[in-house]
């Protein structure tokens, strides 16, 4: 029997960004600014979530001439899914307290 676990704060934080622009390939720097991960972090948790079908990953080509291509990330719809499904609640506004 498998036993299910709920993401870690870390995945959330990836999903929530790739969520955040669905159709759009995202690269690694861009993830890590955004999230605030480490790259010991970040890159094998996209390994895993890639490896679990939540996530395509492509080479896409250089910008700039002499640089090399680099990886990009998109959510697959199971990961568009899951990122909807363990969607943090927004924090509650003061005023929302008050009420």
């Amino acid at each position: 029997m498998t036993r299910v676990r709920a993401p870690s704060p870390q995945t959330l934080s990836v999903l929530e960004a790739l969520a955040a622009q669905p159709a759009a390939w995202r690269y690694g720097y861009e993830l890590l600014k955004e999230t605030g991960l480490k790259p010991g972090t970040l890159y094998p948790l996209l390994i895993r979530l890639n490896g679990q079908g939540l996530l395509e990953a492509e080479w896409r080509p250089a910008l700039q001439a002499g640089r090399p291509p680099r990886h990009a990330y998109r959510l697959t719809s199971q990961g568009l899914s899951l990122a909807g499904a363990s969607a943090r609640p927004a924090p509650r506004t003061q005023k929302a307290q008050l009420a």
